[in-house]
């Protein structure tokens, strides 16, 4: 098995008889030393204290009192957040369970966090995959894209690449004359594909989205493999080349834009937003749906606003789709697809 996305952690974690990550010590320990909980010079005693106790015992109870003690604001917030996330998914049992858990239960986390639930449970669902289309188009769901026209395609780059990028160009004319912006970042084709491999960390290819339909179809069936490792649910998805003869009776936005575009439709009213990704998600089977969906397509859709980035909201398969019972999360023994 190639290895990629080290960055997310999966060599930390074990899995089960399920396939479901348990959360080690060690997974724990690199949250620990995150730049946003490791305490900074000035940090106060009790904050230095609770960070040194917690790395000789990374599942120690922590009472209300010690966080309460940490004289800076933010830092106390950080920490809420942090013993959130740990705690809820030990008590789940998995991170896989733990996640829908928080998903679920509305639980107000961090970005960062849940970007780094998705990256790793997408990591375990996508074990084994051969496909670099599927897994850099992954990278959509738990990195923000920067959609750019190149030869009259849309084409999406990593957005906090492309910051970067764009700081050192404004800041440094040589920077630009000789190495360009985003226009000169490597477009993922055949060609270059083998190279993901050893960059999938770094984030540097462009998804050709909207010029190679492989882009599409990788981005089709990684929602097909979270779908599937989450919920239990087989689902065949497909990148839809029109709108023509769509009906939205059940639609999921995958992103704010998205959801505005089929809330606009629905309604009968001209779009704020461009639908730039449309998608039919079909389930192979009719048990646990909602009956009035049956085996009918919910159409997907990724929306494009004047921001020019795609957040995309993972969350919204979970708690959009029509099933009948939410609550059944996980099948007993399914694996990887």
């Amino acid at each position: 098995m190639r290895e990629f996305w080290v960055a997310s952690g999966h060599h930390l974690t074990t899995l089960d008889a399920e396939g479901r990550m348990q959360v080690t010590d060690a997974l724990i320990l690199a949250w620990l030393a995150r730049p946003e909980i490791v305490p900074p010079p000035e940090a106060c005693a009790a904050e230095r204290a609770l960070h040194n106790r917690l790395l000789a015992d990374p599942r120690a109870k922590v009472s209300v009192i010690e966080r309460a003690n940490m004289e800076d604001a933010d830092a106390r917030e950080n920490w809420v957040f942090l013993l959130t996330l740990r705690d809820t998914l030990l008590a789940e049992g998995s991170v896989e369970a733990g996640y829908l858990a928080l998903v679920r239960g509305r639980v107000r986390l961090p970005h960062l966090f849940y970007d780094q639930l998705v990256q790793l449970i997408l990591r375990n669902a996508l074990e084994g995959c051969e496909d670099v289309y599927t897994l850099r188009a992954a990278e959509m769901f738990f990195r923000p894209q920067r959609a750019f026209v190149q030869e009259g395609a849309l084409m999406l780059a990593d957005e906090e690449l492309v910051t970067e990028l764009e700081s050192e160009v404004h800041s440094n004319p040589l920077f630009a004359m000789m190495e360009g912006g985003v226009e000169k970042l490597d477009v993922l084709n055949e060609a270059n594909g083998w190279t993901y491999w050893s960059r999938s960390d770094a984030h540097t290819m462009v998804l050709p989205f909207g010029a190679d339909p492989a882009a599409r179809a990788g981005l089709a069936g990684a929602i097909e493999h979270f779908v599937r490792h989450l919920l239990g649910h087989l689902v065949t998805v497909d990148p839809m080349k029109d709108v023509q003869d769509v009906d939205l009776a059940w639609y999921v936005g995958l992103d704010q834009a998205g959801t505005e575009v089929g809330n606009a439709l629905w309604n009968d009213e001209t779009p704020g937003a461009a639908l730039v990704g449309l998608f039919a998600l079909t389930f192979q089977s009719a048990e646990g749906v909602l009956p009035q969906i049956g085996k009918q397509p919910v159409y997907l859709l990724v929306g494009l606003d004047s921001t020019n980035v795609i957040r995309f909201k993972p969350q919204n398969l979970i708690t959009g789709l029509p099933l009948l019972d939410p609550a059944d999360t996980l099948p007993a023994a399914l694996g990887h697809a």
